[in-house]
């Protein structure tokens, strides 16, 4: 019986981490391109290699506009923020979501906040030691995003929109 149970477990584990998988890699792929463009923050972490710290334009703006997310616990919130995407899938600042029907042109992003800190599905982007140089251009995160505003990190920007390759 101990060894059903196990393997009961087993395969439910496997397919919970497996759906899981099928679903981000759906996202990746059919989620809608939105850009947010970066905001500076220190670069480096000497524990950790070479990185990137993110910040973007529009937690600050959500930090102005006096976030009011859900309370998760240990201080963490979590929210909603609608923008207009630009011609160039830039996103920009509409208002912090309060439950009303979306205008033409507009997106709900998720955001999480954390010790004060908001942030979009991460607040780094890790690149090969020796690389970082190649960084110093980067002005916009580029995201897949889905239907219901999750957010992935696909890639870094230039202030054209040039995705900064990771390999020379």
């Amino acid at each position: 019986m101990f060894r059903w149970t196990l393997l009961l477990g087993l395969v439910l584990v496997l397919a919970v981490v497996n759906g899981r998988i099928l679903q981000t890699e759906r996202q990746l792929r059919d989620g809608e391109l939105v850009y947010l463009q970066l905001a500076p923050v220190d670069p480096r972490s000497l524990m950790q290699g070479d990185y990137m710290a993110l910040n973007f334009a529009l937690a600050n703006a959500i930090r102005r506009a006096g976030h009011s997310g859900s309370q998760v616990g240990g201080g963490a919130n979590n929210g909603r923020v609608i923008v207009r995407l630009d011609a160039q899938g830039v996103a920009r600042f509409v208002a912090l979501d309060d439950g009303r029907e979306l205008a033409a042109g507009q997106r709900t992003l998720r955001y999480r906040q954390r010790k004060g800190r908001v942030r979009f599905a991460t607040d780094a982007y890790f690149f090969q030691e020796g690389t970082g140089a190649r960084y110093e251009a980067a002005r916009y995160g580029a995201f897949r995003v889905s239907q219901a505003g999750a957010m992935l990190l696909v890639g870094l920007h230039d202030e054209e929109l040039q995705r900064i390759q990771p390999q020379p």
